[in-house]
């Protein structure tokens, strides 16, 4: 076995040609988009209307194991990929564990985060299709920033709807989008027919991503030449977000180590789906064991209380209705740090294999996961975004139980992105004023009240 190096990087020959589709292994598979109106599984000739053609075709596809990434993409991935894999000596260290710590590393690109993976593919798709150019959300801005930076390589046009909290919280996120030509809207707006509905039924709201996805929808059916675009939830993002965990296990495989735990941060899924993608392919093949754990805030736990049923994805109830994990398309989280983990439901992939028994979820408190994040900076040297934070805080709590036990664990997570357009949050947490809201149990139960009834 050769050396264990501090930093693993790939040769660039080794990066994946392919995407690799884990719905191709699953023996349940996610259900099926349907039609709020009919509740018939949506096909093709509906879901084009939204979204660019060839994502749809990826996003019905639950047999194909591998998708070939376009060689112009695959150029584009060069700029970044393959991204490092970090042995977090330092952080072993100080924590005095026998684990073994190790994260993928998504934030060594101008975007900041994991979410330029998915970006400049569906970006990619758009342009092959002769679209103008595409609308979408964002949360904490990771998406949006993505986006706009993968637009402007293309010479797509690029409309963003950002959460109002995040969009006050987080200016200068909000700066790098305008600077990549997009334009940015605080959701909900007074420009779309839905956004003045959404004002008029939660006064004074600070918003949330299904809000922010139901005008980015509205904007794009109503707008000639435009597809919306989604970063996280839906099977064709978890498909493209695949690179992570592949780069991972190459990684891995390549110097024998091989993960126990596998920690990711999970808001809509995409990040979690992607880092965990082939190993849980091993696992559903019955070729390897891995314990798999999503990291949720407990201001947003959607796989720890919220319930397995068909629901929208959005709150003005205007997209397709999907099966997942759900606090219910109108719960309306609370204006926490980590913008891009605050979405009422759960990937419909990651939902199937949570239910199924392939995965377990913990909630954490935001002061925990600021905690974390701080104790991790001083100690790795890299400020993470709050969302990754998550993942941080299990990972430190596993490795310390570890130090309990004896176990020499081997504990790899995501590190999906930095946090230096995140400083209000890190200023709260610094000055004592950060607190923690975990919604009651009547809280829940109103809002999955409304849940439609699909059976």
């Amino acid at each position: 076995m050769s050396e264990i190096p501090y930093k693993i990087y790939l040769e660039e020959q080794e990066m994946p040609t392919a995407w690799y589709n884990v719905r191709a292994d699953m023996k349940n598979k996610p259900a099926p988009l349907i039609n709020p109106g009919t509740l018939q599984p949506m096909g093709f000739e509906e879901l084009r209307g939204v979204f660019c053609d060839e994502l749809v075709k990826q996003e019905l596809d639950d047999t194909t194991p591998y998708f070939e990434i376009p060689q112009e993409i695959r150029n584009f991935y060069k700029m970044y990929r393959p991204s490092p894999l970090v042995r977090a000596y330092c952080l072993e260290q100080a924590l005095g564990t026998p684990a073994k710590i190790y994260y993928k590393f998504e934030g060594n690109n101008t975007s900041g985060s994991h979410k330029l993976n998915s970006a400049i593919a569906q970006a990619y798709y758009a342009k092959a299709q002769g679209l103008k150019g595409v609308t979408t959300e964002t949360g904490a801005g990771q998406w949006g920033t993505a986006l706009s930076m993968a637009c402007a390589y293309l010479g797509l046009d690029c409309k963003v709807y950002m959460v109002k909290v995040s969009y006050e919280q987080k200016p200068f996120r909000r700066e790098v989008m305008r600077t990549y030509g997009a334009s940015v809207t605080p959701s909900p707006s007074d420009t779309t027919n839905i956004g003045r509905k959404i004002l008029e039924d939660f006064p004074g709201t600070t918003g949330s991503l299904g809000c922010a996805i139901s005008e980015a929808v509205e904007a794009a059916t109503s707008t000639e030449g435009y597809r919306y675009v989604l970063g996280s939830v839906l099977s064709q993002v978890l498909l493209h977000q695949s690179v992570i965990g592949l780069e991972s296990k190459i990684a891995m495989d390549k110097y024998g180590i091989k993960p126990d735990m596998i920690i990711g941060c999970a808001g809509g899924g995409s990040n979690l789906g992607g880092l965990i993608s082939p190993f849980m392919g091993e696992k559903l093949r019955g070729e390897a064991d891995y314990q798999i754990i999503a990291v949720e805030p407990a201001s947003c736990p959607s796989l720890t209380r919220g319930v397995f049923a068909y629901d929208f994805c959005d709150t003005g109830n205007v997209c397709p209705m999907a099966k997942m994990y759900t606090l219910g398309s109108r719960f309306i989280p609370s204006p926490n740090h980590a913008g891009g983990l605050r979405y009422h439901g759960m990937s419909g992939v990651v939902s199937q294999l949570y239910h199924d028994g392939y995965l377990e979820a913990r909630a954490v408190e935001q002061t925990a996961v600021f905690e974390a994040a701080t104790q991790f900076a001083r100690i790795e040297g890299i400020l993470p975004a709050p969302e990754s934070s998550h993942a941080i805080r299990v990972a430190i709590d596993e490795a310390l139980k570890c130090k309990e036990t004896g176990e020499e664990k081997t504990i790899l997570f995501g590190l999906t992105g930095t946090g230096y357009f995140d400083m209000v949050a890190y200023e709260k947490y610094n000055n004592g004023t950060m607190s923690d809201y975990i919604p009651t149990d009547e809280d829940l139960q109103k809002s999955f009240a409304q849940i439609p009834k699909t059976e």
